[in-house]
């Protein structure tokens, strides 16, 4: 038999091990942690984005925005877009002054960007329109708009996530417009701002706070306007495009902006928005090659 003394002391022994291992787990825990690559930029995001989501979000799902909000990586695509689109409004403006700034004149309609029927075999035109803007209500209303509402997404869905939702509607938008007004010029990047609007609605299911949800129905309502009731000589607006971007948002921007832990390749939903929308892309590509009446004039 083993002696009580050996016994003994084997416990205090394993008492002494367990007790080290512990102690050391305790100073490893209250080690000071070194600062995360963007720690101290992402603390000064989420003070940034905080009252943004408050103002733009329910109570519901501002939580969970705020929470995830990270500005690293920084937020570039749509503060890019914003600029380029500044600068080529500038650009036009300077280069040839419009006599009337609600009204696309020659220097705007030869630009390469600009959607024209009579060029859309240049198929980059379907979505370099979104560059172009006429007027200072135009840019100013697009650019805010995108701004207030792209960068709180980009922040919590990062630039790829919104790019595709932002690009998808500007597409849906050149496409459709094509097929309903078919010998409808295209200007501005409202397509891809009513994705976003699209895709944000559909995310959050209740909806805009009451605050936010006034620019969109102005936005809208001067568009009705403008198409329906503006004088003869004013520049038309589609409103085809408004409505084809908000609802490539709210299918391909609702699944995207929905799927928060999930590759979105891995995503069932993800493939079957996107299926869906590539059916509609390619029926609206059928019709521009061999059914629009521009080619019969």
């Amino acid at each position: 038999m083993i002696p009580e003394d050996a016994v003994e002391m084997g416990r205090r022994h394993l008492n002494m091990e367990e007790y080290k291992k512990k102690k050391e787990k305790k100073e490893i825990w209250n080690k000071p942690r070194k600062k995360r690559k963007g720690h101290i930029l992402n603390m000064w995001c989420q003070k940034v984005h905080n009252p943004i989501s408050k103002w733009i979000l329910p109570p519901d799902a501002g939580g969970i925005y705020w929470q995830r909000a990270r500005c690293f990586p920084p937020p570039v695509f749509i503060a890019m877009i914003s600029i380029l689109q500044l600068g080529i409004f500038v650009y036009y403006t300077f280069w040839k002054p419009q006599e009337e700034w609600n009204t696309p004149e020659m220097g705007i309609w030869e630009s390469p960007f600009i959607y024209r029927p009579d060029k859309r075999k240049q198929a980059w035109r379907f979505i370099s329109y979104m560059m172009v803007h006429v007027g200072f209500q135009h840019i100013f209303g697009n650019v805010l708009m995108q701004l207030l509402l792209g960068l709180p997404l980009e922040m919590v869905h990062k630039g790829h996530r919104v790019g595709l939702v932002y690009l998808s509607g500007v597409f849906a938008g050149s496409l459709g417009s094509s097929v309903c007004e078919p010998f409808q010029a295209l200007v501005g990047a409202s397509g891809g701002v009513y994705a976003l609007t699209g895709g944000y609605f559909m995310n959050i299911l209740v909806g805009f706070t009451s605050l936010f949800f006034l620019p969109v129905v102005f936005d809208m309502g001067f568009a009705f306007f403008r198409k329906f009731m503006a004088p003869p000589d004013g520049s038309p607006v589609s409103v085809v495009a408004h409505i084809a971007g908000g609802l490539a948002g709210m299918t391909v921007g609702f699944t995207v902006f929905s799927c928060f832990e999930k590759e979105l390749l891995k995503d069932r939903m993800f493939w079957v928005t996107i299926i869906g929308y590539f059916v509609c892309v390619l029926l609206a590509v059928f019709f521009n090659i061999f059914l629009s009446p521009v080619d019969f004039l």
